[in-house]
């Protein structure tokens, strides 16, 4: 719901740093709950899609490019803009498997170890962007492997197929 209400302008308006309104290939550029805003060193933004049925990485094919090569070019442009932070000094990934599944992107300070921004988890959007470049279906094709806690109700299915 937290996704929602910053698209539809019913919360966080004053914190969007900034927004593509195109239906298509826009979205809205957000700090992350987990950054404080205080200092660069853990700068943490997200890149959060207007549409609402790309769920996951899973979900991108060639169609996609502009979307992802907007949000790669305009929040770099954004970031550095707002904070002085050059596009050099950022790390932007998006996780697999997702916190949430409505496609975000992660902006975090490239000397920050955020949260999941490890090989494990994070796949680069510029390397996204090449892969969906060479072939359209990649992500729809490709294994992908990801961490999980054993609390994790995914892990416990796992389990119970005798897949662990």
């Amino acid at each position: 719901q937290w996704v929602y209400n910053i698209l539809e302008k019913k919360a966080e308006t004053d914190r969007i740093v900034h927004e593509n309104p195109d239906p298509s290939s826009g979205f809205v550029l957000v700090p992350d709950l987990k950054w404080n805003q205080n200092q660069l060193d853990d700068l943490y933004l997200v890149a959060v899609v207007h549409r609402r049925e790309i769920k996951s990485l899973r979900d991108l094919t060639a169609e996609h490019l502009p979307l992802l090569r907007n949000i790669l070019q305009e929040g770099k442009e954004a970031i550095a803009k707002r904070f002085g932070v050059p596009s050099s000094q950022l790390r932007i990934y998006l996780h697999y498997q997702p916190s949430y599944y409505h496609l975000h992107v992660h902006f975090t300070a490239l000397g920050y170890d955020a949260p999941g921004s490890s090989v494990e988890r994070a796949h680069l959007l510029a390397d996204v962007i090449d892969n969906l470049a060479t072939d359209s279906a990649f992500y729809q094709k490709r294994a992908l492997t990801f961490p999980l806690r054993a609390d994790e109700p995914l892990f416990k299915k796992f389990q119970e197929a005798g897949k662990v």
